[in-house]
């Protein structure tokens, strides 16, 4: 939690009311899954107009390949295994552990700051009532804490009920999609007169695939896995992604409704990249592997006269860069000790990124990127030294002559350099019991 308010710098501060923020974080969604991203099979209409109106980013990337990890990046601007969330809080090995509440989040910060905070949809940082989002800086939470629900039963996968209001179970009906997003047309409604800052969590394109006119598959008696017997996946993973589409729309409606338009960050990301039931674009693998597909996703904002319409940018990024850029947005002091950098002037057209590098670790899997250069490891079976790197054969690609990571290349220097970063980046957080 936070000790103490950070104060929002400045008497122009006072005058100019702080921006509002809209964070959608779409589930399990591949770089290749909008149209704006090169997707000619399924309209994205409404996600493609952010980015006509805004900037669309080339080379965001998830901190993690699956779920729990990269939100718990998003939350605390740091490197998740520093918060010992290195991989998914299962429903099955991690009920009663999740994302400690001694972290400060982003929704700490502003919340203390005054604004008013929600988040509607997916958490997925602790399944226990103590670990809820209502403890983490939130006002306000609607929404599932697993990994996944039935769309429609609200069933998680391992047959619990999983639909709460804060910190108590509240059973409701509806797609899970319309309900996200009918709390976040409320909620915009209800604090249209003060600085907010709305999270939706949504689950699509994630599984169980279920579009809004099929049937539940999970009950407490009966569970149906991935591929339950007669899904048409591709139908129903088209009709998640065009409902998805639908409420980032009426959200952006709502805002427009009540004048909040020019006022309101907007960002759009994904978790992760795709499963094999989605599209990466032309990169390399998928959700849960070290490749490009697993962490390269989809990343645009949207600020009306602050940042450029139709903007295309490069810049390496990170989910774990969101948590500073919100807060220098709203003109609030950072905390010393995030691994996050604010995006806030490269969003501006005011400069670029300095170069740095980046770290994944995902199951087996490590690797750390410079500018071009991503180095990968694929570590043996479990057993070994966790912050030890002893696969000296790790692979050198230069991403932007392969960007499928197809033919790895030999720059020694290059090599060693990365390696020696990456050996102390682990070193960085050896020491932190992992939750997850």
């Amino acid at each position: 939690m936070v000790a103490s308010v950070l104060a929002v710098a400045g008497a122009s501060a006072a005058e100019t009311p702080p921006p509002n923020m809209v964070l959608i974080m779409a589930d399990d969604l591949g770089y290749g899954d909008l149209g704006c991203y090169g997707n000619e099979s399924i309209p994205t209409p409404h996600i493609d107009a952010l980015a006509d109106q805004g900037m669309r980013f080339t080379d965001f990337h998830s901190n993690g390949a699956v779920c729990s990890p990269t939100r718990a990046a998003l939350m605390t601007g740091r490197y998740q295994q520093r918060a010992g969330i290195g991989g998914v809080v299962t429903a099955a090995n991690h009920r009663h552990t999740g994302l400690a509440v001694e972290e400060t989040t982003f929704a700490d910060v502003l919340s203390a700051n005054g604004y008013a905070t929600a988040i509607f949809g997916k958490w997925h940082l602790g399944y226990a009532p103590g670990f809820n989002p209502i403890h983490q800086g939130f006002d306000e939470f609607t929404g599932f804490v697993s990994g996944n629900v039935d769309f429609f039963s609200h069933i998680d996968q391992s047959g619990r009920p999983d639909w709460w209001h804060n910190d108590e179970l509240a059973p409701a009906e509806g797609y899970v999609t319309h309900l996200v997003t009918g709390h976040g047309v409320r909620f915009i409604e209800r604090h249209q007169d003060r600085p907010f800052m709305l999270y939706l969590a949504h689950l699509s394109p994630h599984y169980p695939y279920q579009g809004p006119n099929d049937e539940p598959i999970r009950s407490e008696d009966e569970l149906e896995i991935l591929a339950a017997p007669g899904i048409d996946i591709g139908r129903a993973y088209r009709e998640m992604m065009i409902e998805l589409d639908k409420g980032v729309g009426e959200i952006v409606a709502a805002l427009e409704r009540h004048g909040l338009t020019d006022n309101t960050l907007v960002i759009f990301c994904s978790d992760n990249g795709a499963n094999r039931h989605g599209s990466n674009g032309p990169f390399r693998g998928h959700k849960g592997g070290i490749w490009e597909g697993g962490h390269r996703v989809p990343m645009i904002a949207r600020w009306p006269g602050v940042i450029p319409a139709g903007a295309v940018n490069p810049a390496t990024t990170m989910t774990m860069d969101l948590f500073p850029t919100m807060l220098e947005a709203a003109g609030i002091g950072l905390p010393d000790n995030l691994d996050g950098v604010s995006l806030l002037p490269v969003l501006k057209g005011e400069g670029e990124l300095e170069e740095r590098t980046v770290f994944w670790q995902v199951g087996r899997g490590l690797a750390a990127r410079r500018g071009p250069w991503k180095l990968v490891f694929e570590l043996p079976p479990p057993g070994g030294e966790r912050e030890a790197v002893d696969r000296p054969e790790g692979r050198l690609f230069h991403l932007d002559d392969d960007p499928g990571e197809t033919t790895p290349v030999e720059e020694p220097e290059v090599h060693e350099a990365l390696r020696a970063e990456l050996e102390a980046w682990l070193a960085g957080w050896a020491a932190v019991p992992q939750r997850s």
